[in-house]
């Protein structure tokens, strides 16, 4: 009509005419049927869904509410208890806090003991008390205040740091069982590979190791949507436990968390397994018995310590994905146990299972006294 009666109109305007014309029916039509149509409305909103994740029925009939901060509650179904239970936990974290710090301060003040294998065992204790208090303290408050509330960046924090000393707390007991494994079985050559260079970069690559596994497990939380709940039923943020509080999907994360768990706990496991093997080989060919039973006494205060550290870890982990008939308050209990009673036994079993270190320990309360 345009290009027949108005011969007016500007040049321009007849071509943006023409070219809207065979534009905007196209891009109408199908915005029309699916609003106008609740088969097609319908069928299109469950394909997103199901394929993406990221959209849900609430939220888009906009009642859906984006959670900045978590409730963590303690140990569901013992609130009652919580009290009480705090008095062991506390006591448990201040063996842990005291006898770790004395063994960083005996091998720091004792120059006889910078060795690789009192360095590593420093390792450890300060990986210990780093890892007990990052959630302790938090846990304590909710059982003596009530459930406590945690702002998002806090929460994914606090899961930061548990996940990645915990990675770190494994790579340390591998790298203390190479470290029994060339002491016994290549001892001329263990001063000139186990230099204090090479130790420092052992040290570096951990904590490079548990920063680039955890990573990536952050920026799939970040993803998430939380529109369902804030309430986490636990003492501390975790992985899982934040996750499953999202309205979108997260398969990705639960891959991923079981694939970085196996690739790194699960294959440091079996790399520490290897090493002890090869230890024991070797010990059980030494020609005398007293030189088999030095070779034991070295090495049963690291087994007793990485035999405490998998058997709760791994109960912990199993029991969480495929104990749906155990009690939560047992998993949580569980969960809290394997991140405090490690760094309680360690410094425990060193000093007991170590004439140095006790020997050492001993002699620092005599000088106080």
């Amino acid at each position: 009509m345009l290009h027949r009666f108005g011969p007016r109109l500007l040049s321009h305007i007849y071509v943006t005419m023409a070219n809207m014309h065979f534009l905007i029916c196209p891009a109408m039509s199908p915005i029309v049927y699916v609003v106008k149509t609740k088969q097609m409305r319908d069928n299109i909103l469950r394909f997103f869904i199901r394929n993406s994740g990221y959209l849900s029925i609430t939220a888009l009939n906009c009642t859906s509410t984006q959670f900045t901060s978590f409730l963590l509650t303690g140990v569901p179904g013992l609130e009652d208890f919580q009290i009480w239970i705090s008095i062991p936990f506390s006591f448990l974290y201040l063996l842990a806090v005291i006898g770790n710090g004395l063994v960083m301060a005996v091998v720091a003040c004792d120059k006889s003991l910078h060795e690789p294998m009192y360095l590593f065992l420093t390792m450890l204790a300060l990986n210990d008390v780093l890892l007990c208090t990052v959630t302790v303290p938090k846990m304590l408050l909710i059982f003596w205040q009530g459930p406590s509330m945690s702002m998002f960046p806090a929460c994914l924090t606090q899961m930061f740091f548990v996940h990645a000393l915990f990675l770190s707390e494994s790579a340390v007991l591998l790298a203390m069982a190479f470290d029994r494994y060339v002491a016994i079985s290549a001892p001329l050559h263990y001063a000139t590979l186990l230099t204090g260079s090479f130790i420092g970069k052992v040290g570096l690559a951990l904590v490079a190791r548990s920063v680039a596994v955890v990573t990536p497990g952050v920026l799939l939380i970040l993803r998430l949507r939380f529109c369902r709940s804030n309430v986490i039923h636990h003492t501390y943020c975790e992985n899982m436990g934040i996750a499953k509080l999202a309205c979108n999907s997260i398969t990705l994360n639960s891959i991923y968390g079981l694939t970085a768990a196996l690739l790194t706990t699960g294959l440091d496991f079996v790399f520490i397994s290897l090493s002890y093997w090869l230890i024991l080989r070797t010990v059980f060919q030494l020609p005398s018995r007293e030189a088999q039973t030095k070779a034991f006494g070295n090495c049963g205060a690291q087994l007793c310590v990485i035999l405490i550290f998998y058997t709760l870890a791994f109960f912990s982990f199993f029991s969480h994905r495929f104990g749906h008939h155990v009690p939560r308050y047992i998993l949580i209990l569980l969960a809290n146990l394997y991140l405090l009673v490690p760094p309680t036994m360690n410094p425990i079993v060193y000093r007991i299972k170590t004439k140095e270190i006790r020997m050492r320990v001993l002699g620092l309360f005599s000088q106080l006294k």
